[in-house]
């Protein structure tokens, strides 16, 4: 093992030695160079008054040279602000400002010790750190029985964990913590480890915890570290902020897992894609915490992320960087989210609306939705939701996600309010015909 990764393993052992427990195999093993080409370029950088000739960027009269045909596109930014690359772990003003940011928007976090938030290429990048810096093949993720297929796609089938799932409902449509502890408490017996990635406002079914459910995900996972067992818990925030009722907690579950206990590491990872309305720009964040998990430990998580992104993508965009973070400081950035707000919980309040017209219960279920982009309806009458999907697509011209043999997920976030009614209206329309048909 490299000595740079072992003295990272000894700042975080000495700090919290549950979290060493926790890295995989690859996160005990991976390092931020500390004399590579980065570290000798940034030294010349602070002392090369002469000539620099150590980053592979090209300069022309000491900036960074570009063609007119791309910087002409970009008005408000100098060369120097983007077309270089942007250090591993993200620009040091945009990591700063946005744990200002989640102090700001997360109460829970306050006093307690908190790594300073890496730079992600958003968040499916985030979750894919942390599955390879945190779980081996064969070890054991809990999640809601409604989840995003990306998890899958990776943890499954790519890094070939195993899937453990538990009831996110009540019959009531209330949050299933019993479920939910059941599963953790079972799906611990006998091992040393076990992660639970949370997601609210979940994808598909747009819904988010209320405060009257966090005392029970708590206990359930507190349940399981005190038998002994190390819990990683992955808070998927990628919809955070968009939060429509009055009782769904509002704030991100990270703050209250961060002290929970020495053997709980809570990692938060979110962004700009989704809150911001920044998809295509690729710009999240991975942030750590653990009880008793001080300064040097976290420092020294934060240096084996900024490894990985290292040895893998080498660095995030700079120009996404630049732009997000210029944003945050436009005078009118608090006002137009507010603006975008208003429309998003618009077409929210549109589709609670609609669905209370009783004849939509012939045909549709709608799960428990309040906050983010989706809500997820089960189809009744034995309709199969891919062939009601295909239906719907060629016949009404409609586009819907369909999620195992009976759920369909529709996306608000991209339906005009103006545009709602119709849209389930002929939805109702396709399932009678296909009842009908049978």
């Amino acid at each position: 093992m490299n000595h740079l990764a072992e003295k990272l393993n000894e700042q975080i052992s000495t700090s919290n030695p549950h979290v060493l427990e926790m890295l995989s195999d690859y996160g005990k093993r991976i390092f931020f160079p500390s004399a590579g080409i980065l570290a000798q370029s940034a030294e010349a950088k602070a002392d090369a008054h002469l000539y620099n000739a150590t980053i592979g960027i090209a300069t022309e009269g000491g900036k960074a040279m570009g063609l007119d045909s791309i910087t002409e596109q970009v008005n408000d930014l100098e060369n120097a602000e983007y077309l270089p690359y942007a250090p591993s772990p993200g620009l040091p003003a945009l990591r700063t400002k946005w744990q200002e940011l989640q102090l700001e928007k997360n109460p829970s976090m306050a006093g307690k010790d908190v790594s300073s938030p890496v730079v992600t290429n958003a968040l499916t990048h985030g979750i894919s750190l942390t599955g390879s810096l945190f779980m081996n093949p064969g070890e054991t993720l809990v999640l809601s029985d409604h989840f995003w297929g990306n998890y899958n796609l990776y943890f499954n089938a790519t890094l070939g964990v195993n899937m453990e799932f538990f009831t996110l409902f009540n019959e009531d449509g209330t949050f299933n913590s019993a479920s939910y502890k059941e599963t953790l408490l079972k799906a611990a017996e006998g091992k040393d480890q076990i992660t639970t990635i949370l997601n609210f406002p979940n994808n598909p079914t747009g819904y988010s915890v209320l405060k009257q459910d966090v005392d029970g995900i708590l206990d359930a996972v507190k349940a399981v570290a005190d038998t002994g067992t190390n819990v990683v818990v992955i808070c998927d925030d990628a919809y955070f902020g968009l939060f429509f009722e009055e009782d769904v907690l509002k704030e991100s579950l990270f703050g209250y897992f961060a002290d929970l206990h020495e053997r709980v590491l809570a990692v938060k990872v979110d962004g700009a894609t989704k809150e911001d309305y920044v998809w295509g720009l690729r710009c999240g964040f991975i942030t750590y915490a653990a009880k008793g998990l001080a300064s040097e430990g976290l420092k020294a998580l934060e240096q084996k992320t900024g490894g990985a992104i290292r040895a893998t993508v080498s660095n995030i965009s700079h120009l996404s960087q630049r732009i997000v973070l210029k944003a945050f400081s436009n005078g009118d950035y608090a006002s137009q989210k507010q603006e975008k707000f208003d429309i998003m919980k618009a077409r929210y309040e549109k589709v609670k609306e609609v669905l209370t017209d009783s004849r939509f219960a012939e045909y549709f279920s709608p799960y428990p939705y309040n906050s983010g982009y989706f809500m997820t309806m089960k189809l009744e009458q034995g309709l199969d939701a891919n062939e009601y999907r295909q239906y719907l697509l060629k016949n009404k011209g409609i586009g819907t996600i369909s999620i195992g043999a009976s759920n369909i997920r529709v996306a608000f976030s991209c339906t005009e309010e103006s545009h709602l009614a119709d849209l389930f209206d002929k939805m109702y329309e396709a399932a009678s015909e296909m009842v009908a048909a049978k």
